[in-house]
């Protein structure tokens, strides 16, 4: 079984990347993004409650965000691998990753980061806030508090991960298609 984590800071490309990816490796693209937005849309109380953190720009609390990524991990017995997209987003979400998935016999493979210049990633931001209507991607303060939560609680994963000889720094700029085939000579090595 092969387990990625695809990080990088918001609007790096993970979504985009991984839905590239994980039907050429034959993979399960969880996006923590995608389970929070079904939750709010569906108005459970794990919804109700990541709502209003991700309305104020702040990160939804461990216990919530692991609950979530572990229903979808039973939810796909049959899968291949996983490609966690989002997730984790702090050391506490790692470690507890990292039991969830030994309790199954798994383990993650490899972190493959997305490596993207802050101007560049605020002004895709602000761009993708325009055609999507996802409020956290039209206020560039909000947007710039984001990249402040990624820097000082999540971008510490990468000593985490290299810590096992696990981080993979590729670099995110670039058109689409130049992306993919930089994460795919990652992902052939895993």
């Amino acid at each position: 079984m092969r387990n990625i984590v695809l990080f990088g800071p918001p609007g790096a490309g993970k979504g985009t990347q991984a839905v590239l990816l994980k039907d050429k490796y034959n993979l399960v693209h969880i996006s923590t993004g995608d389970v929070f937005r079904y939750n709010i849309k569906n108005e459970t109380e794990l919804g109700k409650l990541a709502k209003s953190y991700m309305d104020s720009g702040n990160l939804v609390p461990d216990e919530v965000t692991i609950e979530m990524l572990k229903a979808e991990v039973e939810n796909n017995p049959e899968a291949k691998g996983f490609i966690f997209d989002g997730f984790p987003r702090t050391e506490s979400q790692a470690m507890s990753l990292d039991q969830f998935l030994e309790e199954k016999k798994e383990k993650i493979n490899g972190m493959v980061a997305l490596e993207v210049p802050e101007d560049l990633l605020i002004e895709r931001l602000l761009n993708r806030g325009k055609t999507s209507g996802r409020p956290d991607d039209q206020d560039e303060e909000k947007i710039r508090n984001r990249f402040h939560e990624y820097e000082t609680k999540t971008a510490i994963l990468k000593d985490y991960y290299l810590k096992q000889n696990k981080y993979f720094g590729v670099d995110g700029v670039g058109s689409i298609e130049e992306i993919t085939s930089k994460l795919e000579s990652v992902f052939d090595t895993l």
